[in-house]
């Protein structure tokens, strides 16, 4: 059986690994840890194909403790007590070291196995996750790691990737391989900072490519997009991932970003997600929007309803419209704020009964010495207005709304000021 690319040409030192210079490069926290001969507990947390579990493997081939290997999405808990039972026997006279890879799929009660052991130095453990650890990982086993962020490679730090694999490649099929700069930048910058993506997608390239008359294998351009041309895009609609997009998406609109919201939500819609897209373009337009343009909510709306019947890909095409529209009005978050001062009041107990003039009856008991309900009614007073008492006694002074400082929120206070005839 053929064994892929990546796992064939996988760095057997740190020398070789590439990106992540700021853990592992010269004098770098990982890197000290590493040289020092002292292993901690450690997890590495990021995306997939960034080194990971090679980095961790390269860690374990320099211990003298037995080495277990657990992946998440498959052991179960009679594979934690199998790795257990080697302690203390001439297996494992100096302990065990077990690399748990997708630590994430571990459920409470199968990290809180190893918990004893970790806490007393018979396992040390090395785990990997693609998810944010201080979500899914046991809190008690976090406070005993330390926490190592991978990040996503840049493409010229996987060019040299993209180079080895053809080399070996060239060993593989006994044929002298060709490819331009243009292809070798393609296949480094389309795999979306995942070096494994990026080594595989020439593995298929060349298996794709068939000898030409001098038996050179030539990687065109055309092959290279068609392979990969959507490796880049990486999304979990459960995963952080997907998260990071959807904040992004909706901070581009707030910070009137048209070129950036616009990005966001390719990248939202490539990946098929439409609702996320309609959902948080409807949230920025009411929240960020507001009242400095208030006919945008209606307009928005129309657009998501426009994006939801017609679906994709034409949906893309209003959604663009009201994106460039939230991201080019005005802002103001008066009512936003104003509903969240109210909402914690509230939370707080700080109401009270409604006034009378406003209760929803018209009797008084025997009790009450001063009948009526007294409710003052606006429309038959000059300008339609007329003070009373709204908000409960104990807080009828208390302000929510300030208006923003825009031209709709400002010209509706000058109105108000002048019929209320309070200073400006």
């Amino acid at each position: 059986m053929s064994i892929p690319l990546a796992q064939e040409i996988r760095p057997q030192t740190l020398d070789e690994v590439v990106g992540q210079r700021h853990l592992i490069g010269e004098n770098m926290p990982l890197k000290n840890i590493i040289d020092s001969g002292e292993l901690p507990n450690l997890i590495f947390y990021g995306p997939s194909g960034t080194g990971k579990t090679t980095v961790a493997s390269i860690i374990a081939k320099a211990t003298d403790r037995k080495l277990c290997k657990l992946n998440g999405t498959t052991a179960g808990s009679a594979d934690i007590k199998a790795v257990v039972a080697q302690l203390d026997t001439f297996v494992a006279p100096n302990g065990i070291l077990l690399y748990l890879d997708e630590i994430q799929y571990f459920n409470k009660k199968q990290q809180q196995t190893l918990l004893e052991y970790i806490e007393n130095g018979d396992i040390t453990l090395i785990a990997s996750t693609t998810e944010n650890p201080y979500f899914y990982i046991y809190n008690a086993i976090l406070s005993r790691s330390t926490v190592f962020e991978f990040k996503a490679v840049e493409p010229a730090d996987i060019v040299p990737a993209v180079r080895r694999a053809i080399a070996h490649m060239e060993k593989r099929t006994g044929s002298r391989i060709v490819a331009d700069d243009r292809v070798i930048k393609h296949i480094a910058t389309a795999c979306g900072g995942d070096v494994r993506k990026a080594v595989n997608s020439v593995e298929l390239c060349v298996l794709s490519t068939k000898p030409d008359g001098d038996g050179n294998i030539v990687l065109g351009i055309e092959t290279a997009e068609a392979l990969t041309q959507r490796s880049a895009m990486k999304y979990d609609r459960d995963g952080d991932e997907h998260y990071d997009i959807v904040s992004a998406y909706q901070k581009s609109m707030r910070g009137s970003d048209p070129d950036a919201a616009l990005h966001y939500l390719a990248r939202l819609l490539d990946a098929g997600d439409l609702p996320s897209a309609c959902r948080r373009l409807m949230v920025c337009a009411c929240e960020d929007v507001g009242l400095a343009y208030p006919m945008i909510i209606p307009i928005v709306k129309a657009a998501v309803d426009a994006a939801l019947m017609v679906g994709l890909p034409e949906a893309r095409i209003p959604l663009a419209d009201a994106v460039v529209l939230v991201c080019t009005s005005p802002k103001s978050n008066s009512a936003y704020l104003a509903i969240d001062a109210a909402l914690s009041d509230v939370k707080k107990g700080r109401s009270g009964p409604i006034p009378r003039q406003l209760q929803n009856k018209h009797f008084d008991g025997e009790d009450n010495a001063n009948k009526g309900q007294f409710y003052i009614y606006p429309h038959d007073y000059p300008n339609h207005w007329t003070y009373q008492q709204y908000l409960p006694d104990n807080i009828k002074d208390v302000k929510y709304y300030e208006p923003g400082a825009n031209k709709n929120e400002q010209a509706a206070r000058e109105y108000w000021d002048r019929i209320k005839k309070s200073p400006k």
